[in-house]
């Protein structure tokens, strides 16, 4: 389900709620720039959480206005870079929210900007 084919690396599946439900909601400028991250970067990006239906939400301890819930917002890694090396590049494309993690970085399109540690 959902092995469609959304930009030039990525499928729509990579997106979808990890609930098991297959619900996705994808934000168009969030595909664009996390391509354009992807092209910047020249390896494979590791999608861990995207769309965030809100009981899977809940269930994982997101924020209760995450960027999850309306598909604007991704937990990526990379592998062999270090997330404070990812989030240096994803600060070029203008992400609206970076979050640096030990392990995975959040980028998302909201409105504004945010930057945090977590």
């Amino acid at each position: 389900m959902n092995n469609i084919r959304v930009s030039k690396n990525f499928k729509l599946k990579e997106f979808q709620c990890k609930d098991g439900s297959n619900q996705v909601v994808l934000d168009s400028q969030l595909l664009n720039k996390l391509q354009e991250l992807r092209d910047l970067l020249n390896k494979p990006i590791i999608i861990n959480s995207a769309y965030r239906n809100k009981e899977y939400n809940k269930k994982v301890g997101g924020a209760a206005n995450s960027q999850h819930l309306f598909g604007r917002a991704v937990d990526i890694k990379v592998n062999g870079m270090d997330p404070h090396e990812v989030a240096r590049v994803a600060e070029v494309i203008r992400f609206g929210g970076i979050g640096i993690y030990p392990s995975f970085v959040h980028l998302d399109t909201r409105p504004g900007r945010a930057r945090w540690k977590g």
